[in-house]
């Protein structure tokens, strides 16, 4: 029974490995905002279209679901998340309990060639703020991401690391949703003040800059509660 047994842990990992592979590119897909907000997921449409079966495309969308990407109804299936306005300002508001804690342990471990690491990656974003189409504002939007993602990163901590991961996608959902420009709002000098304190071991300056910069991209949301309209008084305005 023992070869039954390892051969059932093995396909059960392989199982488990294809399903996070498939969450992943779906997280990107939503992330990057090919995806929009209230995007229907069907079980069976990710299935074919990763040639898996149901069970492991349901996986994924759990996963998913799990991290406040997607949203499961019942007899309905799955879909894209749309926060209201009180989630959206929820997010931002743990944004700003915790990323001065990042803040602060990256600076602990900041070391020179953490520093080259950062400024290739704002000369990355600056080239994407200089190319135009669709294509190219994602990447700078999802550029603008992994820089909060660097510093989680240098924190030294797994978990908050993990929790940073899924504030920033929460935080791309909750731009595509509401942002009024359209961008992410993650300004290139933004980034760079936040980079040159930690390089001075200002953590104080470094967490007011970021600080600012949380409510640099939330000011750029309209979360005005709107109130609900018959589709006859929308169309006589």
């Amino acid at each position: 029974m023992k070869p039954v047994v390892k051969n059932t842990l093995v396909a059960d990992s392989q199982q488990e490995d294809r399903a996070r592979a498939i969450r992943d590119a779906l997280r990107d897909a939503i992330v990057d905002r090919r995806l929009a907000p209230s995007t229907k997921l069907s079980e069976a449409e990710v299935g074919t279209l990763f040639d898996v079966s149901r069970t492991v495309a349901r996986d994924a969308l759990q996963m998913l679901a799990f991290e406040g990407l997607v949203k499961t109804e019942r007899n309905r299936g799955a879909f894209v998340s749309n926060p209201s306005p009180e989630e959206a300002r929820q997010v931002f508001a743990s944004r700003r309990l915790i990323e001065p804690g990042v803040i602060a342990a990256a600076a602990e471990r900041l070391a020179p060639g953490d520093m080259a690491r950062f400024h290739e990656h704002l000369r990355e974003e600056a080239r994407y703020k200089l190319e135009r189409g669709a294509s190219a504002r994602r990447a700078e939007i999802k550029a603008s991401g992994e820089f909060h993602l660097l510093l989680a990163r240098l924190a030294g901590n797994a978990i908050l690391e993990k929790f940073m991961d899924e504030l920033v996608a929460r935080s791309s959902l909750v731009i595509a949703l509401y942002g009024r420009t359209g961008v992410s709002s993650c300004g290139h000098d933004d980034h760079s003040e936040i980079l040159e304190a930690l390089e001075k071991g200002d953590v104080r300056t470094a967490t007011d800059r970021m600080l600012h910069h949380i409510a640099h991209i939330e000011a750029d949301l309209d979360l005005r509660e709107v109130e609900a309209m018959t589709l006859r008084d929308a169309l006589s305005l």
